[in-house]
């Protein structure tokens, strides 16, 4: 394996077969090193273990079938075992996911970024092949600037623990080396994780989210903020209908408003019958006489 000084990273070739590249991304330069090297190497097909907020991850280019292998055949797993997709922001969430419920947003809004994996419909035009998914998709946002730089560089990585499978996530960047070896390409040393746990995994493709996997964040923490999102929508939806009934009285006052403005507007006025012609026969008939 060669260790690249920050410096040394953009010149390295890492499809040339001479080893992983190793780059300690805990200085901005570093950081900014690391980013290029890895999204060289991810764009190339090759696989990256990256920096998360949970433990560290394997992972490459979630629209790479190849490359999806890999990672898999890295950990010594099937394709069974799916592995989550880690994305950048929450926007791209829509883009991968359908028919998301509220209680899913509700959980978004709660702890992304950070250790909360979620189980959603996938779209169905999309053309890359994770596994197994039985039409499902498994997203999360981490909690990590060297994870989300790389993210936000490459898009949608399918990134799962860094390690062999029956042993325990990596912690640190070594660890992940000491099980994967060459089989990766380029490693991001981001220095040790800082929660230490794997994410908590729910599944929110039913009538009911259901705890797939238990992990940094608690079902207590999870019902909460579930609890939290049904009161405030349902506390908008109470203010929405209130205003819209306010909006219809105050329409209906208007219209009552313009009808009686209106009330006899257009209609032909009576003519005034005259009154004078009856005196003025008299006058003339006196005088007639005289």
């Amino acid at each position: 394996m060669s260790t690249e000084g920050p410096y040394d990273v953009a010149d390295a070739d890492t499809s040339a077969g001479t080893g992983p590249v190793v780059v300690d991304c805990t200085t901005p330069d570093g950081l900014a090193a690391g980013v290029e090297a890895a999204s060289r190497a991810v764009r190339a097909g090759q696989v990256v273990v990256l920096p998360t907020d949970t433990v560290y991850g394997i992972g490459a280019d979630a629209f790479d079938a190849a490359a999806v292998a890999a990672v898999l055949a890295a950990k010594g797993r099937g394709r069974d075992m799916p592995p989550p997709v880690l994305v950048p922001n929450v926007r791209t969430v829509d883009g991968l996911a359908r028919e998301i419920p509220d209680d899913a947003r509700a959980l978004i809004a709660a702890f992304w970024p950070g250790a909360l994996t979620l189980v959603l419909r996938a779209q169905p035009s999309l053309s890359w092949d994770l596994g197994e998914t039985n039409g499902t998709v498994a997203v999360r946002m981490p909690d990590d600037a060297t994870a989300l730089d790389l993210l936000a560089t490459i898009g949608p990585m399918a990134v799962t623990s860094a390690n062999a499978t029956g042993h325990p996530p990596a912690l640190t960047v070594a660890e992940a080396q000491e099980m994967l070896g060459d089989a990766v390409a380029v490693y991001l040393d981001g220095g040790p994780a800082k929660v230490g746990e794997a994410s908590t995994i729910l599944d929110c493709t039913g009538e009911e989210v259901r705890t797939l996997r238990e992990g940094a964040i608690s079902r207590e923490q999870v019902d909460a903020a579930l609890e939290a999102g049904r009161e405030r929508r349902a506390q908008e939806a109470a203010e929405a209908a209130r205003l819209e009934e306010a909006a219809a009285k105050a329409a209906k006052r208007a219209e009552l408003a313009a009808m009686r403005g209106g009330k006899g507007v257009g209609r032909p006025k009576k003519p005034a019958t005259p009154s004078a012609g009856p005196r003025q026969g008299r006058v003339a008939g006196r005088r007639h006489d005289a």
